[in-house]
């Protein structure tokens, strides 16, 4: 999810992201609503959905490895990561919409301009939590795929790279969605943690490479 202020407060404060939530469509359908000229769904979203997608291949991945005692349990843990993701989907639309609202409250005194100051500022703060949390899940699905590599069904290696890759997108999105809100955010203990985030999101990025690029040359032998 951008910024609104990306394009003008005056050019988003008349559109809202819609009531559809993303259970309640088919994948066309949610599609087609991201690539609309609507503010929302966007990036925070898509990002959302390919951790859910992740966890989905991983939840398939560990039901073909039945050799392993590891096997059910690992395929309930992923299926319980999907919805959490699918959450954070409509979460981040939901933030983009208050946020909009925010910025389209008026300012023509100085306090409708300080109230109005003060609401984008609570808006941002709340824009960073669905990304934050994303960081968080998409953190999960990889430590999943690793603790997968070492007993899963070699016919699915290429499933569980696939969840990787999903993973590692996820992450890579929620970082440059927060790194836009703590660009805007004046509190500096908030802005604080944020970065702490961000700082734990360039690792998950970077250990998603060098699991992907193992699993790579498994597959090759």
């Amino acid at each position: 999810m951008s910024s609104p202020q990306n394009t003008g407060p005056e050019s988003t404060s008349s559109k809202s992201p819609g009531p559809e939530k993303i259970n309640s469509e088919n994948i066309r359908t949610y599609v087609q609503r991201m690539a609309s000229d609507a503010p929302a769904p966007g990036g925070g979203a898509a990002g959302a959905l390919q951790a859910a997608l992740g966890a989905a291949l991983l939840a398939m991945s560990a039901r073909y490895s039945t050799g392993s005692e590891h096997a059910a349990g690992a395929a309930t843990r992923a299926e319980e990561l999907i919805p959490a993701a699918l959450r954070l989907a409509d979460a981040d639309a939901e933030a983009f919409g208050e946020l909009s609202a925010a910025f389209g409250l008026p300012r023509d005194t100085d306090e409708q301009r300080a109230a109005r100051s003060r609401a984008v500022q609570e808006a941002t703060a709340g824009a960073a939590r669905p990304p934050r949390e994303l960081i968080g899940v998409g953190a999960e699905v990889l430590g999943l795929a690793r603790e997968l590599t070492g007993w899963c069904n070699p016919n699915v290696l290429s499933d569980v790279a696939a969840a990787v890759e999903a993973a590692r997108a996820a992450v890579a999105t929620a970082l440059v969605t927060l790194e836009i809100n703590v660009r805007s955010l004046k509190d500096e203990a908030v802005v604080e943690r944020l970065r702490a985030e961000v700082t734990r999101g360039e690792r998950a990025v970077e250990d998603a490479a060098e699991l992907s690029r193992r699993i790579r040359e498994r597959v090759q032998g």
